[in-house]
């Protein structure tokens, strides 16, 4: 997976509307094909992802760094890789400062990793996952 490091990689990224969304994140979605002068914005035809996390909903600087390597770790363990093209992962708001009072608690790392993955798992091939169909469920 390679990591969006560019303003206009970033634009291009964030151009459309949000594929996916849960109550603090959104995700954007865009093609690797996107030209900036001569040049194509994605030359390596991978999975490219990029976070913003704007001060407005994240104001100190160690709950950012937190968040974002909470992005590329879910991002990169999930059982199957996000689809090749480029993904923005956007902080749409903030998380309760009331709830979570220290800036890297572990309670707050469980909560964005869980939003995370159900975010991230919107956007999996279905059918690349693990099949849960056969196996027998245990019912109390």
């Amino acid at each position: 997976m390679q990591r969006i490091r560019t303003r206009h990689q970033f634009q291009a990224a964030m151009a459309s509307a949000p594929v996916a969304k849960t109550p603090h994140f959104a995700l954007h979605r865009s093609a690797l094909d996107v030209v900036h002068g001569e040049r194509l914005l994605f030359p390596v035809a991978e999975a490219w992802l990029g976070v913003v996390l704007p001060k407005r909903w994240a104001r100190r600087a160690v709950t950012r760094n937190t968040m974002r390597r909470q992005v590329y770790e879910v991002a990169r363990t999930l059982p199957v890789g996000l689809p090749d093209a480029a993904w923005v992962v956007r902080l749409r708001s903030e998380f309760s400062r009331k709830q979570f009072l220290s800036a890297t608690s572990e309670p707050l790392k469980r909560a964005v990793r869980a939003e995370l993955q159900t975010l991230l798992g919107r956007v999996v091939p279905r059918e690349a996952l693990p099949s849960t169909t056969g196996a027998l469920a245990h019912v109390d």
